[in-house]
Parts: C-alpha cells; structure tokens; sequence
C-alpha cells in the first residue's frame, strides 16, 4: 500500500477466525490536514480492501471533530448523500452531511441491518467516524450479507428471492416516529411526491398519522463485485424480533396494524416467526466486532456487509455520513420493487 505519510499494517479476521473486522492500523501521521493526505494517497487501496471484507476499520488517524471527518468524507466519497431518507432513527446534524449515527438510548440494541434497504436509493457506502468512545459497549456490529446469505436455507432464500419483501410503516407521535421527522418536512404535499417517486404507496389516517407500505427485493448483486447479498430489513423490522413483552405493549399501544413498522412477505402474507428466528441466528453467526477508540474510521460497502450498535454505558459519539447512492432497480433485483397494491390492516 501506498502509505507516503504513514507507516501501515494490516490484520483482522472473519466470524468464523476470531470475530474481528478488517483492521487497518496507520502509524505517523501527524494531523487532520496530513490524514486527508493520506486518505487520498491510499484511497484505490482503500476501496479495494472494503469490497474484498465488505468493512474496513482505518486506525490511527488524528480525526478529532465533525471537521475533520466531513475533509475525511469528501476524500473518500466522490457522491455524497447530504440528507438522510425515509429516516428510522433520531439523528442530530452536524451540517455538511455530517449526523450522529443514531440518538436511540444507550440500553437499546441495534440489530445489523443495512442501511436504507428498504429504500429504492440507498447509499453504497456508509462511513463512520468515533469521537469519543464509550466506556463499555457501544461497539459498531458488523456482518457480511454474503456470508449471512450463504447462511440461510436456501428454500427460505428462495421464496424471499420469488415473493419479495413488504415494508409496512406507521408514523405517529409517542411511538415510533412522527411522518414530519421522518421525511423532513411539514408539507403533506411533498411527502406524497416524495412516495410517488420512490415505488410508495401512502395513507393519512386520522390523528395527522400516516401509513406507508413498499415491495422490495430481498436480494440484490453488487454492481461492481456482481456478488449476491441478503439486502432487506426483513428480520429487524419484523414483529416477532421484538421480545415478547415488548411486542405485548407495542401492539396494546398501536393495534397489531398500528406498530412503527412491520415487514411481510411480497405479496402482504405474514412471515412465519420461525423463519424470523433463522434470519436472526445468522445475522449473529455471521456478526464481528471491534471496540472504538478515539479517532478511528469504519468504512462499509452496504451492499456486501450489515451493521449494527452494542448497549453501551458512558458517553459515544460516533458521526456517520452516507455516499455513491445505489438504485435498486441497478443492482439486478431478484423479486419484485413497487409499491404495495394493498397493505396489511387497511384500514
């Protein structure tokens, strides 16, 4: 590698040899202005170990403000995606693109999920950055979605690849989010553009609540690579990865149609709980990870690899910013993209 400011080495592991990320370990390089150097220097590398693990870890750096990621950001994304879509977490912005990665509480896990798979655009890489570690926990989960595919039945691989994957939401105050902080806006008008855009269908129910369902592949191949990968939020999202005490309030609070969002096969039929499970085991097969330290930088192809959040205690702030968007339609999908004809619980 061609390191010019900075001496480098290399280690990591997958799942199956110890559970550490790709990690890429920097030494002597002096500040952020010298790190942006070096970024540009090493960027084709760069990219090139990230689509052979699917994430990369990038240590060492003295990347020390939202400043300096977003100089680290613009070196290493050519297209940025500067506002967050169809948004599932609070996220507080910094300006420039530049968001905390999430602002759910410190007890909550993230399962891994890919970003904005539910979404026709999504990004195809999504950068992290740590700025302050926490005290315990709150490492950034990692999981190939090649490996996890591999993972899977193929009869359950297989009816995903025919049927598809529905996403149904339900915006609302109190639980969940509200439709104005989840699309940016206030305007209704804009947000029925915005689902007529992106293979949406759209309800208002009363209480200013609104409703949206999509049909979405549940496999994609990367452009690039021309790899396969599970891609959905079919697991995370659905209802029965809820414990179930939680899901016991969630639905005497929503109503079974009511919850912030459920998924369903293509075709709006129920998803065996069973099957939920399997996903989720693989997910945790397949799943490494590595403490933060301050300054360090995650890389991740979306397309090849999944993240995800540990509980952590103490302070955390990690900043993420999102690039080079994808299209569905792009990445040869194996099931069906559009709107939903009809959703579960109609009302």
């Amino acid at each position: 590698m061609a390191s010019h400011a900075g001496r480098v080495s290399s280690t990591g592991a997958d799942a199956a040899a110890g559970g550490k990320p790709r990690l890429m370990q920097v030494d002597g390089v002096a500040d952020a202005a010298s790190a942006a150097t070096w970024l540009a220097d090493n960027r084709a590398e760069i990219l090139a170990e990230l689509r052979r693990h699917g994430s990369l870890m990038i240590r060492g750096l003295p990347i020390e403000s939202p400043e300096h990621f977003a100089a680290a950001r613009d070196v290493l994304l050519e297209d940025h995606l500067e506002v967050p879509r169809e948004e599932t977490t609070p996220r507080t912005g910094y300006g420039n693109g530049i968001f905390s990665a999430t602002d759910l509480p410190p007890v909550q896990r993230i399962r891994l999920h890919c970003e904005d798979s539910y979404s026709v655009v999504f990004p195809g890489i999504v950068l992290f950055c740590c700025l302050v570690p926490p005290e315990q926990g709150g490492a950034t989960t990692l999981g190939d979605t090649r490996r996890l595919l591999a993972a899977l039945p193929e009869d359950l691989v297989e009816r995903f690849r025919r049927r598809g994957w529905m996403i149904v939401r339900n915006f609302q105050e109190h639980v969940g989010m509200p439709w104005q902080q989840a699309f940016g806006t206030t305007d209704r008008a804009a947000v029925e553009s915005y689902c007529d855009q992106n293979e949406l269908s759209y309800e208002w129910l009363p209480g200013d609540r609104l409703r949206t369902s999509g049909v979405r592949s549940a496999t994609l191949r990367h452009p690039v690579t021309g790899e396969e990968s599970w891609f959905n939020h079919v697991a995370v999202f659905n209802e029965w990865t809820h414990d179930p005490e939680t899901r016991e309030i969630l639905v005497a609070a929503c109503g079974a149609d009511g919850l912030p969002q459920n998924t369903y096969y293509g075709d709006g039929s129920p998803i065996d709980p069973a099957d939920v499970a399997v996903i989720n085991r693989a997910f945790d097969e397949v799943m490494v990870r590595e403490s933060w330290r301050r300054g360090d930088l995650v890389l991740v192809d979306n397309l090849l690899c999944s993240h995800g959040r540990e509980p952590f205690t103490g302070d955390r702030r990690v900043l993420v910013a999102m690039g080079e968007p994808r299209r569905m339609a792009d990445c040869s999908p194996s099931g069906p993209i559009g709107p939903a004809a009809f959703g579960p619980g109609e009302d």
